[in-house]
């Protein structure tokens, strides 16, 4: 019964965002039409189409559409803030892709600020009336807590501390063995939910805490007190909807923020090859004519978990740069398992101009809009580099690589020790949002502008 509430609240929510972003759109419209020399509804028609899943995705993927009982005031508008700048970000390329010089840049304007200001509001609003609500005694579960180790008074405290998520502490029972003064407890008193907070050695028990409870109609539910493994998260969950598996995840990434995450890479695929194809013509022209051969480099490199594919650049060294770079390994600037020298005498001077401004990476979206690489990563490695990594080296390369990153932000031009840049890649992994790529992308854009920490 409380699931089938939940998913008609979340329907209710889902329909009201997107009546939102509709209204906003024809109040957007019909307050710039005055300005709109030519322009029907209709000729936005496809533009409506196309933002009006992309912000349920935002707003999905942002985790807004989960229970908001737990969650604080600044944690909500942190995510609204991820779900517009998502929403947002994909909407301008569409723009710039699909109607770039006709589309009113001051209607997408409009729209964004209404449908914002619009879905903030609701949502504030929405949890202003159930806080209130539950503070009248409604859409309250009573929670029992058995238990009486370090898990428990950690559980008790929280529900103390946070009584406005409408989870009243009924009473604790500090000897989770006892399991008939459980079950009396629940007989005399309006429980909910029992949530036991057990030690490994109660663990043989749970059948028969369970059993008693469902005879009753109360639900269990237990925090279990294991070891702290080293993992940065933990999750339970039934394999084939059969055999229950506790995991450990060496890094915390959501099934919601990669898929937030992916839609990004493919618009900026789609961007970054649009440009190459306008800059192709001259840049191809310019590399053929100072060193012949092709335009194109594709160098094997290892993607995530150490799968290979080939990484494209456009060709800024002399053709048989590999074979020449035995002869350089004495040059090499680099301490560990990268090469590197400042003035390389491989690069032409088409290539350190085309490295100067980035342009040599531009091929690179070819292999984000195939899925082997990321806008924003680690730098991806070549097979002999990997071979002398030590172990900690290789949780560099347990994700996706991408075409910046966390150390080509931070001066990469300076760093000088390979462990270095291993630190910030894996300082990426460990700490990867959705938010932490975009504030990357926008401090790339800045570092390329500025022509910095190129190479």
């Amino acid at each position: 019964m409380l699931k089938q509430q939940a998913r008609l609240l979340t329907t209710i929510a889902i329909a009201l965002d997107l009546l939102i972003v509709f209204g906003s759109f024809l109040t957007a419209f019909y307050l710039r039409r005055p300005y709109l020399v030519n322009r029907e509804l209709n000729d936005y028609f496809w533009f409506l189409m196309l933002i009006m899943p992309t912000w349920f995705v935002a707003l999905y993927v942002s985790q807004l559409y989960a229970s908001l009982r737990t969650r604080t005031t600044w944690s909500l508008l942190l995510s609204l803030i991820k779900a517009y700048t998502v929403a947002g970000c994909v909407s301008a390329a569409a723009i710039f892709i699909l109607d770039p010089h006709t589309f009113s840049r001051m209607l997408f304007i409009w729209f964004m600020a209404l449908a914002c200001s619009g879905i903030v509001t609701a949502k504030l609003l929405v949890r202003w009336i159930l806080a209130a609500i539950r503070r009248r005694g409604l859409n309250t579960r009573n929670i029992l807590l058995v238990g009486n180790g370090s898990k428990a008074q950690e559980m008790r405290s929280l529900l103390m501390q946070h009584e406005f998520w409408g989870l009243r502490l009924l009473g604790t029972l500090t000897n989770p063995d006892n399991l008939d003064a459980v079950v009396q407890f629940c007989k005399q008193n309006p429980v909910d939910e029992v949530v036991f907070c057990l030690p490994a050695s109660s663990m043989n028990r749970i059948e028969q805490y369970v059993t008693r409870l469902d005879r009753l109609g109360v639900t269990s539910r237990m925090v279990l007190d294991l070891v702290d493994f080293p993992a940065h998260r933990q999750e339970i969950s039934l394999f084939h909807d059969t055999l229950p598996m506790l995991t450990f995840y060496s890094k915390a990434f959501s099934a919601s923020q990669l898929l937030a995450k992916r839609c990004l890479d493919i618009a900026g695929a789609l961007i970054g090859l649009l440009l190459l194809g306008l800059m192709l013509p001259l840049v191809g022209l310019a590399i053929k004519l100072e060193s012949p051969g092709p335009i194109f480099f594709g160098q094997l490199r290892l993607g995530e978990q150490g799968r290979p594919f080939r990484c494209w650049k456009l060709r800024s060294m002399v053709v048989d740069a590999e074979q020449r770079k035995q002869g350089l390994i004495a040059h090499n600037e680099m301490q560990g398992q990268m090469f590197k020298i400042k003035d390389d005498p491989r690069v032409t001077r088409v290539g350190r101009f085309i490295r100067k401004t980035s342009i040599d990476e531009f091929p690179q979206f070819w292999n984000v809009l195939k899925g082997e690489m990321s806008l924003v990563g680690t730098r991806p490695p070549t097979p002999d580099e990997v071979v002398n990594y030590e172990d900690w080296h290789h949780k560099r390369i347990s994700i996706r690589p991408g075409i910046t990153g966390l150390w080509q932000v931070s001066g990469r031009n300076q760093i000088q020790d390979f462990d270095e840049v291993a630190r910030l890649d894996i300082r990426y992994v460990e700490n990867w949002s959705i938010w932490l790529d975009i504030k990357i992308l926008c401090q790339t854009l800045w570092v390329v502008t500025l022509g910095r920490g190129a190479s």
